[in-house]
Parts: C-alpha cells; structure tokens; sequence
C-alpha cells in the first residue's frame, strides 16, 4: 500500500514537471537574445539618419524589443560606396542576425541581397524592389527580402509640376539622375512623359560623380529659364550639398525628392515621403519576423505620409514669390 502511494506521488510530480516545461521554454524563448545587422549608406555623424534609426529604436520597443535586453542591434556605416557597403554587408551576414535591415534605400538592399539569400531582410526605403529584382512582386515578394517603397514613378511627374507652380517662368528642366540604377531610368521616364503637357523641355544630367554634377549642371544654366529636377538616388544624397550649392550659384529653382536638401542644405522646395515614418514602419516588419513570420508572406508596402517642405528665404534669394496655394499645402514652411 505504500509503495502505491508513492508511486502515485511519483506519477503526479512527473506530471507536475512535463506541465512546467512549455512554461519554462515560453519563458526562456521570451528572454532569448535576438540579432538584427542594419545597414545604412550614410555616414555615422548623419543627423537626418540618426533621426531615423531613432524612431526605428523607439518602435522596435513600443513592441517590447530593447536593444541590451532581448535584442542586440549591430549598426555599419557605409556611407554610399559600393566596396564600404558590399563589405559591411558580408560583415553583418556573418554575425548570423535574425534579421537584416536595409536603411538607406536601394544600395543597401542590394548589398544585403548580395551577401545572403535565406536571412531574412527588411528594407526601409526602396524605389523600386521589383525593377531592382529584390522581390518577384509587391503583393507576394517571394524569397528573403520585403520591406517599403520610397513612391511611385508618379510621383516624379508631381515634382515637375511643383517647379512650374513656384517658378511659372521655367520652361527647361534639368534632370539629376543615376542611370546606371532601375529608379534612375525609371523616375526620368516619368518626368518625360508629363514634361509636355507642362510646356517643359527636359534634359536628363547624371550624377555618378561630383565632376559631373558641376559640369553638367554648369553647361545647362548657360541657357535661360531654367530649373532642377533632382530624383531619388544614393548618388545624388552623396552629392546634396554640392548640387544645392549649384543650383543657389546658377540661380536654378529647384525641386529634390528628400526634405534634407531643403531642412538641412538650403534647397528650395522637396516633396516626398516621410522617412521618419517609413522607419517606424519598418520596425513593425521587424517585429513580425522576430515572431515567425516569412519576409515572402509579408507584402512590400507603399509609403502613407508625404511631406510638402518650402523654403522662402531660398525662394527670396532666387527672386521667386511662393503662390499662396502652395504655402498653404506645405507641411513645413522655412522662413
């Protein structure tokens, strides 16, 4: 009789024990140390990217991920050359992260995709992911990568039209732009198609190199009328100063697809997305991969705020008087 009881006693503390393991395990899996690599084509003293790796930080731990407690973040700074960035790359792959995070649009996803195929990445800003080959389409990306577009080639077309409403005397446009990227092509075949209808001549002037920016730009202010269309591409945020140094010196309006050109640089008006948002955003994509699902499942989604920005001290030294519509659309006003 006694030897029953304590077999039954054995029995129950057995099944005592195998009910505590799923707790255990929930419990070890909740305190697991996840990795995520980000890559960025900016330089480590970038204000604007520390904004934006800020917000992403923030949301990463309204959604309980804390970097030193359950995640450990690994940060490259490649600023935009090609080698920094395929290096850095290699070099975060080979820490074996949980994810990978594309910060800096279309060059750094295509580094990471270069490194590895089956690490989950994460792109925050892309123009173009199915042109570039990241993903087979935006509903269904299909392999290791997902994330968001910067815009629509649209977009380009109301970049146009901004420069006529701000300086109505411009009848030729210069357009800044990487051909040797998908987006280059891409954003230029959608300024020709609206350039006609807003009685513009558009002239295409690449931006691979400093040299060529000033020649470029240089040559097409010789003739009057004129203004700038500066489209989204690692190159051209390489070069921002110079060209709104150029476009001030040649007195050329000008309109740029990110607000630091005019925030932070002194350019004279930009519109398009805002990024703060899309790295916030991103964060979310982050999440759900930590959690187990697959970047193939996750659709490439579109961006949801855009930021109208002016610059009227700009606009003052350029003798250009801002319509009063305008200014009353502009989500930011420098005065």
């Amino acid at each position: 009789m006694q030897s029953g009881r304590v077999k039954r006693r054995s029995f129950i503390t057995l099944l005592g024990g195998a009910a505590a393991w799923p707790l255990a395990a929930r419990a070890q899996e909740r305190e697991r140390v996840r990795r995520i690599g980000v890559l960025l084509a900016t330089a480590a003293d970038d204000a604007e990217a520390q904004t934006r790796v800020g917000a992403f930080l923030q949301a990463l731990a309204l959604l309980g991920w804390t970097d030193g407690r359950n995640l450990r973040i690994d940060t490259r700074w490649a600023t935009a050359n090609p080698d920094a960035l395929r290096r850095h790359a290699t070099e975060l792959v080979a820490l074996a992260p949980d994810v990978l995070v594309g910060g800096s649009g279309t060059a750094t996803a295509a580094a990471l995709l270069q490194a590895t195929r089956t690490v989950p990445i994460v792109f925050a800003i892309v123009v173009d992911p199915v042109g570039a080959g990241f993903v087979t389409s935006l509903a269904r990306p299909g392999a290791n990568a997902t994330g968001f577009t910067a815009f629509e080639y649209g977009l380009s077309g109301k970049w146009l039209e901004l420069l006529r409403q701000i300086a109505p005397g411009v009848t030729r446009a210069a357009a800044l732009r990487d051909p040797g990227i998908a987006s280059g092509i891409g954003q230029f075949g959608a300024l020709q198609a609206v350039a006609p209808s807003l009685g513009v001549e558009l002239t295409p002037l690449d931006v691979r190199d400093a040299g060529e920016v000033e020649r470029g730009i240089a040559t097409f202010a010789r003739a009057p009328n004129g203004g700038l269309i500066v489209t989204a591409s690692p190159a051209a945020t390489r070069h921002r100063d110079l060209i709104v140094t150029l476009a001030a010196r040649h007195k050329l309006p000008a309109v740029y697809y990110d607000s630091f050109f005019v925030v932070r640089a002194g350019g004279l008006i930009s519109y398009g997305p805002d990024w703060v948002d899309q790295f916030r955003r991103a964060a979310g994509y982050v999440d759900r991969i930590l959690k187990g699902e697959k970047p193939a499942d996750l659709p490439v989604q579109a961006p949801t705020k855009f930021e109208l920005i002016i610059n009227l001290k700009t606009a003052k030294a350029l003798g250009l008087e801002v319509p009063p519509m305008l200014l009353a659309r502009a989500d930011e006003v420098i005065e």
